[in-house]
């Protein structure tokens, strides 16, 4: 009787006649700026509705992200690519390994938790659906953006192909980083020698970033938790990218937010009870190891004394030539106990190797969609403890009871402070530092509570509940709140225990706004001064630094750049006194302290000479683009010729931004970084009150009306008013409803 009075509840909500199956039938309703609110009566219907909806805005971007999965970019778009000779054959070689392998469909065949629920195959099942649904509908020849429209390579996907989009996104800390360097690596000697030459790390998550809080009732004004979320990726790369959308099955869930294109779930949002939002976790999430190759055999390796041979699969790729014609060029993929083998560094001596802690992770869903229906932290403390699927990120979370939650629950090797100080090998100009892949002494433990064998278990994570805040801006999580330093985890999961001045400065921004110091009024968080702080665009380097370099340049009107030159600073000077230290689109200032302090940065020079030439450098740059010593920063920053707010969190800005122009004109080159979704949430006693910002738009196709349109308001410190109750969707006076029924 429930489930059916259930029914009947949401029969009244879709509008329309019954269908034959009343599952099937999907309710797609748009508020302002084109957001979706998706509701269906099943996680099948919920999924299609996704897929649809996330189609109808970018259609292209899954489009282009299935033919890397599928290994294909070499057949559509050629070898080479944008970024450089070979990256598209070797992303190819890579991915097409991936497939024959059967490294997804080998994770799937696993039950939950180690394999996704039923609930999300089914939803990630209708994704797919939806997304095949609108391409049949619409047409590949009348597709709404120019750069697929027509294209043979838009083509319908399937649920393998969401898959292994997922998986990708999971190992972004990781392998996905090294993909040029597996799909390129030869032995030594290969007439075709490899053309890759950076050196690869252990990557980093962190060299993503974002800023996170959950304040708790001590902070706040009225009592009500409240959570910021803003993380910083690249604006310009589809797989990272975030789709705001909210997400509803009566009496299942109900969650707002954000996730990455080509996932199916609100991986940054709320429900009504409770918050939480991901900064990129400093801990590593892989290792790099060194292999110490057998003599006169680049192809095996000696581990504890004995010889192995490297694992090999050669795998075809279709590439296109100049001339339109397909030929197929053949790649062998080598793997050795410790992971995929590396270009870079292989000698007929070395060998360097990855290891990936969410090689094996689809696991990631199960925990975003227990968290996104938990009623309390207890619930989602729960949710990540039992499918253990976190791949990088730390979380910062809040409920209505006013507490604040931070853990890193994310994918960490299991190597213990012995084995890092014992096992670590240190690398040079061309190669990495690595671990000892000699000895299988250096080789990853594991814990009793861990699902997954060699990583560390819920019990060695870092985690912290407060009833004032929590905050993380990827500076370890030591200081995650400043009054209860955090210590006793392995050191893998925090690399150092300075905080940066990105970090320091969000510490002190909260510190600050607790106790009325700031300027914006009584002590405590309202929500409006939560968001007044997000968009404060305060940049503590020039806080900390700019008067004295201001005495320093009145003191010394002529300085010496770096090649020795005498260079007039008077007008510098005066223009970074008039400054308000803040980086704001209409700041004159703020770009000649960007560049300024680049110049002292390279330098490593802090002292007074390091100063004067940094400052001199700054001024024949700017003449040497032409442009004046005061000129916007907004003039030199935009994005679809908007300008942009914010700076590098190096300089010390917490609203991250960096968007290169090119020379003279101020107009950007390969795009932006930076603050992507922002949400800042208050919990009520009357239900969630939040206000969004995805920075670059719903959609990444430039003729539509959501390209850029939140851009706008960005550079204004706008925010839109998120629509959660079904009154609120109603009463949005932009209100778009499509039905898809069967």
């Amino acid at each position: 009787m429930a489930v059916a009075t259930a029914a009947l509840g949401l029969a009244a909500v879709l509008p329309g006649p019954a269908s034959a199956d009343p599952g099937s039938e999907v309710r797609i309703s748009r508020t302002a700026y084109g957001v979706p609110h998706i509701l269906a009566r099943d996680f099948d219907g919920l999924g299609r509705g996704y897929g649809y909806a996330f189609a109808q805005d970018n259609v292209c971007e899954l489009a282009d992200q299935v033919v890397t999965q599928r290994g294909e970019r070499s057949r559509w778009f050629g070898p080479d690519g944008n970024d450089g000779e070979g990256v598209n054959l070797a992303s190819d070689a890579y991915y097409t390994g991936q497939r024959r392998a059967g490294t997804v469909e080998r994770l799937l065949a696993r039950e939950a938790p180690l394999g996704p629920t039923p609930e999300l195959r089914r939803m990630v099942q209708g994704y797919a659906d939806g997304y095949n649904r609108y391409l049949r509908e619409t047409g590949v020849a009348h597709l709404p953006d120019p750069r697929c429209k027509g294209k043979p390579w838009a083509r319908p996907i399937t649920a393998l192909d969401l898959w292994s989009v997922i998986h990708d996104v999971n190992r972004v800390s990781g392998t996905r980083q090294l993909v040029p360097e597996i799909g390129d690596a030869r032995p030594p000697g290969t007439d075709t020698a490899t053309s890759v030459s950076r050196v690869p790390g252990p990557a980093r998550s962190a060299d993503f970033g974002s800023n996170g809080w959950a304040l708790g009732r001590d902070a706040t004004r009225g009592g009500n938790a409240m959570v910021l979320a803003n993380p910083h990726l690249p604006w310009a790369d589809g797989a990272l990218r975030f789709y705001q959308v909210h997400l509803t099955i009566p009496g299942t869930l109900d969650v707002s937010g954000a996730g990455l294109y080509g996932t199916p779930l609100v991986l940054i949002g709320h429900n009504k009870d409770v918050a939480w939002t991901h900064t990129a976790s400093d801990a590593e999430h892989g290792s790099m190891y060194a292999l110490e190759l057998a003599a006169g055999d680049p192809t095996s390796y000696v581990v504890d004394g004995r010889t192995e041979r490297m694992g090999r699969r050669t795998v075809p790729v279709t590439v296109r030539g100049a001339d339109g014609r397909l030929t197929t060029v053949e790649r062998t993929l080598y793997t050795s106990r410790f992971g995929p083998v590396l270009s870079t560094g292989w000698t007929t001596k070395t060998a360097y190797t990855y290891r990936d802690a969410n090689a094996d992770n689809l696991r990631s869903m199960n925990t975003w969609l227990a968290m996104g229906r938990a009623s309390n932290l207890d619930e989602l403390r729960t949710a990540q403890d039992t499918s253990q699927g976190n791949p990088w990120t730390y979380t910062l979370a809040a409920d209505t009871s006013g507490d604040t939650y931070f853990t890193d629950a994310s994918a960490v090797p299991h190597l213990t402070d012995a084995q890092l100080e014992r096992c670590t090998l240190p690398g040079g100009p061309a190669e990495p530092d690595a671990l000892d892949g000699s000895t299988s002494a250096c080789a990853w433990g594991s814990d009793p509570d861990a699902l997954v064998p060699g990583l560390y278990g819920p019990s060695h994570q870092p985690e912290l509940t407060r009833a004032d805040y929590v905050a993380n801006s990827n500076n370890g999580p030591r200081y995650t709140n400043r009054d209860a330093p955090l210590t006793g985890f392995p050191g893998t999961y925090d690399t150092g225990d300075r905080l940066g001045l990105r970090a320091e400065l969000g510490l002190r921004m909260i510190a600050e706004r607790r106790d009325g110091s700031d300027g914006l009024g009584a002590p405590g968080f309202t929500a409006g001064t939560l968001r007044a702080t997000m968009f404060g665009n305060r940049v503590l380097s020039a806080e900390t630094g700019r008067d004295d370099l201001v005495a320093l340049c009145r003191a010394h009107p002529v300085l010496e750049a770096t090649d020795g030159r005498a260079t007039d600073v008077r007008r510098a000077c005066a223009v970074l006194a008039r400054w308000d230290t803040r980086a704001d689109t209409d700041s004159r200032g703020a770009a000649l302290w960007g560049t300024y302090y680049d110049h002292l940065m390279e330098s490593r020079s802090p002292d007074e000479t390091g100063q004067g030439r940094a400052l001199a450098d700054a001024v024949r740059d700017f003449a040497a683009e032409g442009l004046p010593v005061d000129t916007k920063l907004g003039t030199l920053q935009k994005w679809a010729g908007v300008p942009l707010p914010g700076c590098d969190g190096g300089k010390g800005c917490f609203n991250v931004l960096e968007a290169s122009p090119e020379s003279g004109t101020g107009t950007p080159t390969a795009g932006a970084f930076g603050s992507s979704f922002l949400m800042a949430v208050e919990l009520t006693p009357d239900g969630p009150r939040a206000r969004t910002l995805l920075t670059y738009g719903q959609s990444a196709n430039p003729a539509s009306p959501h390209y850029a349109d939140q851009t706008r308001l960005f550079s204004r410190k706008r925010w839109v008013t998120e629509r959660f109750t079904a009154a609120e969707i109603a009463a949005d006076p932009h209100l778009e409803v499509k039905t898809l029924r069967g």
